[in-house]
């Protein structure tokens, strides 16, 4: 298969971005790294259409990937992740409790709901308006209001208990 030398550019270019937001959408370094080659190659495969808007036409293409993963997720067994060891965080220098503060992010966004967490992706990660965010995920403005409303609330509350445990753990030790 021919690339277009412009697709290449593409590719070289917005790579980095896309896959961050893969992995947002899957939770999942692997998995999202899957979608985002089969994006691309049907992003490439389509250059011609596609090169007008590329980035629209391949996060759209990251959307449904990931919905149908979803889909495929629920009709299969469970897995389950390994348990996480807190106290190895703590084990770390000193700076970096950065790292441990974006995977405690991680963590609480991959426990709400998918379309909640798909809002809060395009709305903060992507720093998406609500209307692009409505036509991204084919919803109501209103919708992906109360849906940025309900998700930024849990994460609070996700965050939050996540402190107090880290504190009553900091105590006892």
């Amino acid at each position: 298969m021919r690339v277009d030398p412009t697709f290449e550019a593409f590719v070289e270019r917005e790579s980095t971005a896309l896959l961050r937001i893969a992995y947002l959408l899957t939770n999942d370094r692997g998995h999202a790294e899957d979608l985002l080659q089969v994006a691309l190659l049907r992003t490439a495969r389509r250059w011609t259409t596609a090169q007008e808007a590329p980035e629209a036409y391949v996060r759209k293409i990251l959307l449904n990937l990931s919905r149908d993963r979803i889909r495929w997720l629920t009709r299969r067994v469970r897995e389950r992740p390994l348990a996480f060891a807190q106290h190895s965080v703590a084990a770390v220098a000193s700076h970096d409790h950065q790292v441990a503060e974006r995977r405690q992010v991680l963590e609480a966004l991959a426990r709400l709901p998918v379309k909640q967490r798909q809002v809060v992706v395009l709305r903060f990660f992507e720093d998406r308006s609500v209307e692009q965010t409505s036509e991204l995920l084919d919803m109501p403005p209103g919708t992906v209001k109360s849906h940025t409303s309900r998700a930024l609330a849990r994460l609070r509350e996700l965050l939050a208990d996540n402190e107090n445990t880290h504190l009553a753990r900091a105590r006892h030790d």
